[in-house]
């Protein structure tokens, strides 16, 4: 059976990637001949301060089970192995050492995949910094925003600090986030596909302008987000924004699995508590790739993520 020439243009690009680090690189990510990449998205983990991640312990687990399942009949297909497992940040209730070890074992010792995270409010350590979990980041990846690639995709994760002194959740995202994550969209190939990680969610961000601004003409697939706790999909001047659930307690036992294909983007939020997926429209992106060339940034409002 033949295929198109994009799909097979897509394929090179994704055979050409780097494989995965870490525990899984053995695993396969995906199926490369249909030019698929899978991964699982989460946020706001919040080990507590002695350690306790039992909360943790459930959503990983789900993740390990979770390949081959098949996805709701909208959109189709089983769920491929995943390449990584994206966190946005607020890994800790605090920035104790028992909090930051506990959450290190779990992601490097039981969880099958690769794990990337970001630093959130919570891990700065608020009112009283802490250096603990900064270190811990630079560790794992250099800094505490980093890029990476896996299957042709760009990664861009990008740290906010945080500022305590507006006593508010809504925030805008720091200078310096804006113009890391302007810098490197300028440094990779024009037109290559792009993921940019912070840990604000859509309805967080005070500056959603800058933002989109720094994007500029790059082809950036998503913006994901953490913060809130739930899982949420909104587009604003042509860009898509998703929010990633929490496994915290009181929050909703759900993770985002998120697949990008040559010719469609998915992301829909599973429950593993219930073991179904979550269908609601609000929560799932399920619409046609379009390259930058064909994106309307222009000042407008927001709108429904579909096709």
């Amino acid at each position: 059976m033949g295929i198109s020439r994009r799909v097979f243009m897509w394929a090179l690009v994704l055979l050409g990637s780097a494989a995965p680090a870490g525990r899984a690189a053995s695993v396969p990510t995906a199926d490369w001949a249909e030019g698929e990449l899978t991964f699982f998205g989460w946020s706001d983990q919040h080990v507590t301060t002695d350690g306790n991640a039992e909360h943790v312990i459930a959503a990983i687990d789900a993740m390990n089970r979770l390949p081959g399942r098949e996805f709701p009949p909208s959109i189709g297909g089983k769920v491929a192995q995943p390449a990584l497992v994206l966190g946005c940040g607020d890994v800790t209730e605090w920035p104790t050492r028992a909090a930051r070890d506990a959450y290190d074992r779990l992601i490097t010792k039981r969880l099958k995949f690769p794990a990337f995270d970001l630093l959130g409010n919570h891990d700065e350590g608020g009112k009283v910094p802490s250096r603990t979990m900064f270190d811990w980041i630079k560790r794992r990846h250099g800094s505490p925003s980093y890029t990476f690639q896996r299957g042709g995709v760009h990664f861009i994760m990008a740290f906010s600090k945080y500022d305590e002194n507006l006593n508010n959740p809504a925030q805008p995202l720091a200078k310096e986030a804006l113009q890391f994550i302007r810098a490197t969209l300028a440094r990779i190939p024009r037109g290559r596909p792009a993921v940019v990680a912070v840990h604000l969610c859509y309805d967080a961000l005070t500056n959603r302008d800058a933002l989109v601004e720094a994007l500029g003409e790059a082809n950036v697939l998503m913006v994901l987000g953490g913060h809130y706790h739930k899982a949420k999909v909104d587009r604003y001047r042509g860009v898509n924004f998703v929010q990633l659930p929490s496994p915290a307690p009181n929050s909703p036992s759900e993770f985002t699995v998120v697949r990008i294909t040559s010719g469609r983007l998915v992301a829909i939020a599973y429950d593993y508590a219930a073991a179904r997926w979550d269908t609601n429209s609000r929560k799932v992106l399920n619409i046609k790739i379009e390259g930058p060339k064909k994106r309307d940034r222009s000042r407008i409002g927001p709108s429904r993520a579909g096709d």
